[in-house]
């Protein structure tokens, strides 16, 4: 048996209706699925190069405050170290968890995900 955290579990439990119908969301949940040890952190420099404004992005893991932002986009991910969550607001963004934001995007269409 497979423990996970309440974060993640309500996540994958938020996600799995959304995977039945959307091969985007049936990708995040795999990603999410990995052990804690292999979930990817991304630092906001990287979010930074590979966005541009307006985009809606999606971190299957945790965003990390490495770097700096000069533009909004949505964005959402299992979790935010607190210096990302500064930065992230400062620029204007708007933050949340992945399942707040499967009920807004119910196929994917159009968002990235950032690895």
């Amino acid at each position: 048996m497979e423990l996970k955290s309440r974060t993640v579990r309500r996540v994958l439990m938020a996600l799995e209706e959304s995977a039945k119908e959307s091969r985007f969301w049936k990708s995040v949940e795999k990603m999410l699925s990995r052990p804690r040890s292999r979930r990817v952190e991304v630092n906001l420099g990287k979010i930074a190069r590979l966005t541009k404004p307006g985009d809606r992005v999606v971190v299957p893991g945790k965003v990390l405050g490495g770097g700096n932002i000069g533009h909004s986009l949505t964005i959402a991910a299992l979790s935010f170290s607190s210096a990302a969550l500064t930065k992230l607001k400062a620029a204007g963004c708007t933050v949340m968890r992945i399942d707040e934001f499967t009920k807004i995007e119910r196929d994917g269409s159009g968002v990235k995900i950032i690895v």
